[in-house]
């Protein structure tokens, strides 16, 4: 039985962990794809290397507790150390430690906790106040998704076969 059918009623939640398990598969495959080799590699000077966009998109699915399980993120209040792997499999790792950690949180979050607002801040600079179930669309899984997109990218530019994502790709054209 998948896990977004075991959760039980909890609606918002339901539907997050389904779209979530669906992204994070698809985000793997990338991942797992990329070369350690590689991690240092940009298309542009004003580009994030491979490496640190990588370890972005598995990152981001760790932001899950955090916006349901606090009121905001104060950016001026913790020091923001980026994951850096060592390896192709380091890098996987975060990724399935992320989605676990964050699918575990989604199963125990009730409907009303996501019509709760959250904040993005910086000290008094504050960048968006949004209920939390619009910032797990939009500032996770959205988020995700963009810099997946940009992953896929990098990978073409580097003969890197790119998976299925939403349908076939040139380099795997069956479903």
């Amino acid at each position: 039985m998948s896990t977004s059918t075991a959760i039980g009623t909890n609606n918002i939640a339901s539907a997050l962990i389904a779209e979530m398990e669906h992204e994070a598969a698809t985000a793997r495959k990338c991942l797992e794809r990329i070369p350690a080799e590689k991690f240092d590699w940009k298309p542009h000077e004003k580009s994030m290397s491979f490496g640190k966009l990588a370890s972005h998109v598995a990152e981001m699915f760790g932001w899950t507790p955090v916006t349901l399980q606090q009121p905001e993120l104060d950016f001026a209040k913790f020091d923001y150390k980026p994951f850096e792997p060592a390896t192709t499999e380091d890098l996987v790792e975060f990724l399935d430690k992320n989605v676990a950690e964050a699918i575990d949180v989604l199963r125990n979050t009730p409907d009303e906790v996501f019509m709760e607002d959250w904040t993005m801040r910086n000290g008094d600079t504050i960048y968006f106040t949004l209920p939390k179930v619009a910032t797990m669309r939009s500032f996770v899984m959205n988020h995700i998704v963009h810099h997946r997109g940009q992953l896929t990218v990098y990978m073409r530019l580097n003969d890197i076969a790119v998976p299925s994502i939403y349908g076939p790709s040139a380099d795997e054209g069956q479903m």
